[in-house]
């Protein structure tokens, strides 16, 4: 029956977006082409009102259909529609970042004390384990707000949000069918086929924005459920919803460094993310996007490899991962132009 529902939701955004579109001009909720961003005329947001309407359409069809049920269904749809409202709002006023920060917040602390949903402890790879105790509440906290706000950072391109999104959630489904994870698999599986609905009026050239709705609600699914399923598990093996979203935790923590280094606030735009280092290579607005599908795409082939490999084999996957986006970043100026620390390490040991 989930096949139904993923087809049902699929048919849903195809169908609720070009409404949301109309709604989008109506109300104002229309995004304004300025010097960080790439398009060059008015676009409307509130694209993501539309993955979550059919998103809740998919979710409520499976639930008649089979009585799908779990303890943390509600407290999750709950938090999501707050983040969806504040997402709605933003999209509309541009309210602050303390104001959406403080949704986000409101939301992750609905999943992790109605829903349940917290990292406790972890197994360690060589025995015993790791008790997280109290620390387990704002860890998860900023686990959630963390992820959700990563999404948000790489939504700069026509369809690379959405599609760096789709891939996270394929690979979380498959990664719950592995582990034997029904909701999981539901969720994820049934957000991914509403987002590639919505693709189709979103990837270049784009006819609708997700904004700020779609962003912090497909970051939001994302993170909470890579929580939900890899919660309790091995330390080892915690470390695979961070390689399944290497791209925008990668584009993040950069972004940060790169900030910093130029003694700007961590939390200041700019516009040097990995999208537009890559525009300003030279790659065209697709080619852009298709490499950086590609890239998350590989995450996510890393994540299944490294979820079945052996412990030393696991370690050595995460030493090459780490220096090939090091490698990356330097290459590409990620962090800087003048941040060069692995190269001019290479060049030394050349001479």
């Amino acid at each position: 029956m989930i096949y139904v529902s993923l087809i049902v939701a699929f048919i849903a955004a195809i169908i609720l977006t070009p409404l949301v579109k109309r709604l989008a001009f109506r109300l104002g909720a229309v995004d304004a082409p300025n010097y960080r961003k790439v398009h060059a005329r008015i676009m409307p947001r509130l694209g993501g009102l539309a993955i979550f309407g059919a998103f809740m359409i998919g979710i409520l069809l499976l639930k008649l259909v089979t009585n799908f049920e779990s303890d943390y269904l509600y407290a999750i749809l709950i938090a999501a529609t707050i983040i969806v409202a504040t997402g709605v709002v933003d999209d509309m006023r541009e309210i602050s970042a303390k104001a959406k920060l403080l949704g986000q917040v409101i939301a992750a602390c609905i999943v992790v004390f109605v829903g349940g949903i917290q990292i406790d402890n972890i197994n360690l790879p060589f025995g015993g384990e790791l008790e997280f105790g109290w620390l387990g509440i704002p860890f998860t906290i900023i686990w959630i707000v963390g992820i959700t706000n990563a999404i948000n950072l790489i939504d700069g391109l026509d369809g690379l949000a959405a599609g760096v999104s789709t891939i996270a959630l394929m690979t979380l489904a498959v990664m719950a069918m592995i582990m034997g994870n029904g909701i999981v698999i539901a969720m994820a599986a049934i957000l991914a086929a509403a987002t590639i609905g919505f693709l189709f009026f979103n990837f270049h050239p784009a006819k609708i924005f997700m904004g700020d709705t779609g962003a912090l609600f497909l970051g939001f699914m994302i993170s909470v459920l890579a929580l939900l399923g890899f919660k309790n598990v091995a330390v080892i093996s915690f470390v695979i919803p961070v390689i399944m979203l290497g791209v925008p935790i990668s584009d993040t923590f950069f972004a940060i460094v790169r900030r910093l280094r130029s003694g700007k606030k961590w939390s200041d735009p700019d516009k040097s993310h990995l999208h537009h280092r890559l525009l300003d290579l030279g790659f065209s607005h697709r080619q852009t996007v298709m490499i950086i599908y590609a890239m998350a795409a590989m995450f996510g082939l890393a994540a299944v490899i490294f979820s079945m490999a052996k412990v030393w084999g696991a370690i050595l996957l995460i030493a090459v991962i780490l220096v090939a986006i090091e490698l990356f970043v330097e290459i590409i100026g990620l962090a800087g132009k003048n941040y060069k620390p692995l190269l001019n390490l290479v060049r030394i040991f050349n001479k």
